[in-house]
């Protein structure tokens, strides 16, 4: 698969079959992959948790755990469906890469959004070499992963964060979806410097 393809036709996998987790050169490939991402001055502002079997469980354990104390009435039939859709997250794939940005902070040079944007480079980097190893992946954020509970469970520096969760496996979905997208003339300016 070359890359414009791979670029064009990977979706984001929202449901997956229960199957076994990736095996360890799987995942470690994917990893591999994604520290080619682009990074100014080299800082390589990653780390990269693998979550599978019991593990998986464990932070399932912590975000409900999380999610019930947050809640107002946590015995309330609205809160309780909350609780449990937090506590599912971890459940959704058989295989978890917690993508974290570990900044070097005595590195001078380096600047924050560019190191947030290196480590999205990464993901990217990560869920093309899936795709086009025939896996199923989504890249999922949100509050639960910014939590201390949850940061204290990955061992987190305060300074790092979670940028995001992708989660791999086999997909149960269908390989035809159609994805639209605004055409990019209508995204784009040029700027010539030519006049008419």
């Amino acid at each position: 698969m070359n890359v414009s393809d791979a670029i064009r036709t990977r979706r984001s996998v929202k449901i997956f079959k229960d199957t076994e987790p990736l095996d360890r050169e799987t995942v470690e490939s994917l990893i591999e992959a994604a520290t080619w991402a682009p990074n100014h001055y080299f800082t390589e502002p990653w780390r990269f948790i693998v979550v599978q079997g019991e593990g998986r469980k464990q932070l399932s354990d912590v975000m409900k755990k999380w999610a019930t104390a947050k809640a107002d009435d946590p015995e309330s039939p609205e809160a309780e469906k909350r609780i449990m859709k937090i506590a599912a997250k971890p459940m959704l794939a058989p295989t978890i890469i917690i993508a974290v940005l570990s900044r070097d902070l005595d590195n001078k040079k380096a600047i924050y959004t560019e190191d947030v944007c290196a480590v999205a480079a990464a993901v990217q980097n990560m869920l093309l070499e899936a795709h086009s190893k025939g896996i199923g992946a989504i890249w999922k954020s949100g509050p639960a992963y910014h939590a201390e509970p949850v940061k204290d469970y990955f061992n987190l520096r305060q300074d790092e964060e979670i940028l995001g969760a992708v989660f791999l496996g086999e997909s149960a979905m269908r390989d035809d979806l159609k994805v639209h997208r605004i055409p990019h003339q209508e995204k784009t300016e040029w700027i010539t410097g030519e006049t008419e």
